[in-house]
């Protein structure tokens, strides 16, 4: 994968293009899973990172725009829930907006209280 295909990817979501972030984030997290469409072009990303222990945090998943509704993100996210029970991973969080929580939901997550700090 060339490092501008995720921030290019962000961009059309809406999110800050975050260039200086790759390739470092596909050294530093777990594993990551991207899909292409029939042009290949990235259409679908995301990550798993932590420790490599017995937990790991879901991040960043993103589906273009025009490919949303297909039922890619699920799969995706599926994807990489397997890959993490396949790594030794037994437990797996996620943050979202609220409006999120059935396709979470849909994708095995149970949904939880939790809290974020940003600077």
């Amino acid at each position: 994968m060339s490092n501008d295909e995720v921030p290019e990817l962000r961009e059309h979501v809406g999110w800050g293009r975050r260039d200086d972030d790759y390739p470092t984030l596909f050294e530093r997290c777990n594993f990551w899973a991207g899909v292409r469409d029939e042009n290949n072009k990235l259409i679908a990303f995301g990550y798993v990172c932590g420790m490599g222990l017995e937990h790991g945090y879901m991040e960043d998943i993103i589906v273009h725009p025009m490919y949303q509704g297909r039922g890619i993100g699920v799969e995706l996210v599926k994807e990489l829930l397997r890959e993490s029970e396949q790594f030794g991973l037994t437990i797996v969080t996620v943050s979202y907006e609220e409006n999120k929580t059935n396709f979470y939901k849909a994708c095995g997550f149970t949904p939880g209280s939790g809290g974020l700090w940003q600077a």
